[in-house]
């Protein structure tokens, strides 16, 4: 009995192992197990001939992952719903039951196709490694996981690759990696399995040490701008009855009023500030820009000769609808239209999905935000003749987005966040690094302002400047140089030349197996 149950449970040992290996190698963490993390769950598939164990498998690795590498989720529920400890618990239970279900679903195609085709055990691994990669691309999820940003996080030069694959690319190859250890931890006792592991140490120290000469061969920026960003620190009680206008608009534009000033007495050359998402705590464009609030502003503006980037709620002319915007505010004071509007809202934070087909969903999620939609990246915000590609917060996470800006002639790239909602340790580090790796990929400087962490610039080359710290009222002056006609970066031309070549790639081998197949059948 002892053994039966010894067998039983311990098969399951492997998945929980993957599980525990990508978990511990995302942001906050280094990518330590980056490249070998998929290698217990693939071998563990390979030994099922049952849909339910690779599913299941799928989702206890995915279970365990999530669990460590979004555990900020409970934290959210707790801030953003208000429910108690327990009831936010049970979320992230639930979140981290379906929140990546690529892993489970990349296994139950894998096992569709192997029952299909006749697979040897290299080809059965190697379809594992191309379903999982591309699975990880397109499967949706509200928190997309992604294997390139580690890499950035840990400061490693390989990230400068993304300058022709995407932070997306080098997920994908990650994946592969995988595939390529698993082949040679499979022969670790023959001499090819030696030189196979000796091979990948050489591949990923070349691609570190051109990922340096990567960064040595860009352009010398031929402009600069001084920048004050800031930090109010508002928390989300202040921001919760502000929205639901029960006050705290004078307590909030005082208390950046105050730290702008701060930052200015110390940086008297600063070109302008920047203001985090809905720092502003009224609502600015048209008929609104003549309002007591915006009056303040202006004059605040005014006497001190500043110009300002600002998130702040507009209203959209059409729906009516409150919208998340950027404003560009010149040192006189005035509204520079057009503003931006945030785009890509954030699913259960700002709009309920299906709810146009239901209304009534509204009635059962009343805490959810319902606002209007922006344009996309159709345009470039304009101050003392900068063309800034305007962003906020959740935008950050799509590179066809600022893609767009790029395409416009973006010079840099200007996002605002709030990032109070997630807890201090690992959600402001995650989102900070997926915020930032879009300047790598376009070649573009960054410019991050947070209402209370972390706020920064990154440059066009990478390289991070100074983190604002968290949960404080802060301002800080940064020299950001950049390029006042950017070239374009390759992975700009061609954003889907990667998974293009995946999908190639799978249809070889699903090719290949429909001819071992074939041979077979032939030789019965």
């Amino acid at each position: 009995m002892q053994t039966q149950w010894t067998t039983n449970y311990s098969r399951w040992l492997l998945p929980t192992f993957s599980g525990v290996l990508i978990g511990t190698s995302y942001i906050p963490f280094p990518p330590w197990a980056s490249l070998f993390c998929f290698v217990p769950l693939w071998l563990f598939w390979q030994q099922q001939d049952r849909l339910k164990n690779v599913l299941v498998g799928g989702v206890l690795t995915s279970f365990i992952y999530t669990l460590i590498g979004f555990n900020w989720v409970t934290y959210t529920l707790h801030e953003f719903a208000k429910v108690n400890w327990f009831l936010s618990g049970i979320g992230m239970i639930l979140f981290a039951l379906f929140g990546h279900l690529f892993v489970p679903i990349a296994g139950a195609l894998w096992f569709w196709a192997r029952k299909r085709l006749a697979c040897s055990t290299g080809l059965s691994f190697a379809l594992m490694a191309v379903f999982t990669a591309l699975a990880e691309l397109y499967v949706p999820m509200l928190f997309k996981w992604n294997f390139g940003y580690s890499w950035y996080g840990a400061g490693l030069p390989i990230y400068q690759w993304a300058e022709f694959v995407g932070f997306t690319g080098l997920s994908m190859l990650s994946i592969l990696a995988n595939l390529l250890v698993l082949f040679a931890w499979r022969r670790r006792a023959t001499i090819s399995g030696k030189l196979g592991f000796a091979a990948l140490l050489a591949i990923f120290a070349g691609l570190n040490g051109s990922g340096i000469w990567l960064k040595q061969r860009l352009p010398a920026p031929d402009a600069a701008v001084d920048v004050l960003l800031v930090q109010a620190n508002i928390g989300n009680l202040e921001k919760q009855s502000l929205e639901h206008g029960k006050g705290f608009r004078a307590e909030i534009l005082t208390r950046y009023f105050q730290a702008t000033d701060a930052g200015l007495a110390e940086n008297p050359q600063t070109d302008f500030v920047m203001w985090s998402e809905t720092a502003f705590p009224s609502l600015l464009g048209g008929e609104f820009n003549q309002s007591f609030y915006a009056e303040l502003l202006q004059e605040f503006l005014r006497n001190r000769q500043v110009s300002l980037i600002t998130g702040a709620y507009a209203k959209d002319p059409i729906s009516g609808l409150l919208t998340n915007s950027m404003f560009a505010v010149d040192q006189q004071g005035s509204v520079i239209e057009p503003h931006y509007s945030k785009t890509i809202l954030l699913a259960l934070g700002e709009y309920i999905p299906g709810e146009e087909s239901f209304p009534w969903l509204r009635s059962m999620l009343p805490m959810v935000g319902h606002f209007g939609r922006g344009p996309g990246p159709t345009l470039l915000l304009k101050l003392n003749g900068y063309a800034m590609g305007p962003q906020i917060c959740y935008e950050s996470l799509f590179p066809e987005f600022s893609q767009g800006l790029a395409d416009l002639g973006a010079q840099f790239i200007v996002n605002t966040t709030n990032d109070s909602w997630y807890g201090s340790w690992q959600e402001p580090y995650q989102h900070l690094y997926m915020t930032l790796a879009r300047g790598v990929e376009f070649r573009r400087p960054v410019l991050r302002v947070t209402n209370t962490g972390i706020s920064t610039v990154s440059l066009a080359n990478g390289d991070v400047l100074e983190l604002s710290p968290q949960d404080t009222l802060w301002a800080g002056a940064y020299h950001v140089p950049f390029l006042t006609q950017p070239p374009t970066t390759f992975y700009q031309r061609h954003l889907n030349l990667l998974p293009g070549l995946l999908w190639t790639g799978l249809i070889a081998l699903l090719g290949a197996g429909f001819l071992q197949k074939t041979n077979a059948k032939t030789h019965e």
